[in-house]
């Protein structure tokens, strides 16, 4: 967090929350969401100002409820979050990299939805993989040691029937299914926070 953002955490300890105006995108953008964005569910406009998104990625966290926010001075901003928490990148010199620009280490296993999406799975994170990146990440599941046909891997993401493993890094990672609707009850996070 930064310290001007601790200093006004303590000055104004009293500042609302805000509900509804920013948003995380499944491709890692960050998103204004207006009122009119609000009201008609649109995912918002793109935050392209890169000192504003930098501040964004420094300053964001969850609370104890696994509500994600951006901690804007002394005012938590809830942010809406079109798939999960995290949005990983492919980086040729650091492998897999967050939408906040954290590196992702320490993956211990993969899942794929019944849409194809993959997410990856690390202590306290899950980010689901950029779909500009998942040519090349499908690209590493294996079945029975073999590469997977895009016919197997529909079929095993309609009916999972056989271990499927991902790999990364040297290591063969299991692959499981989850279905879209549960993926923040799976990982304790809530996906649209609001004010109670």
């Amino acid at each position: 967090m930064d310290q001007v953002v601790a200093q006004a955490m303590l000055k104004w300890p009293n500042v609302p929350h805000c509900y509804g105006w920013l948003g995380l995108d499944a491709r890692g953008a960050w998103r204004m969401r207006d009122e009119q964005a609000q009201r008609q569910g649109l995912p918002g406009d793109k935050i392209m100002h890169t000192a504003l998104v930098g501040f964004i990625n420094r300053n964001y966290a969850a609370d104890e409820q696994g509500c994600w926010y951006f901690q804007n001075g002394p005012q938590r901003v809830y942010v809406d979050l079109a798939l999960t928490p995290y949005i990983v990148h492919t980086d040729p010199a650091l492998g897999f990299v967050l939408q906040t620009g954290a590196a992702m280490t320490a993956i211990e296993s993969a899942m794929l939805t019944e849409q194809g999406r993959l997410l990856l799975v690390a202590p306290g994170q899950v980010a689901a993989v950029d779909d500009r990146d998942l040519a090349q990440c499908l690209a590493a599941l294996r079945m029975d040691g073999n590469i997977v046909s895009d016919e197997t891997l529909l079929d095993w993401i309609a009916t999972p029937h056989q271990p499927l493993t991902w790999q990364n890094s040297g290591k063969e990672l299991p692959v499981t299914h989850i279905a879209t609707e549960d993926i923040a009850a799976h990982f304790g996070f809530t996906q649209h926070p609001r004010q109670t």
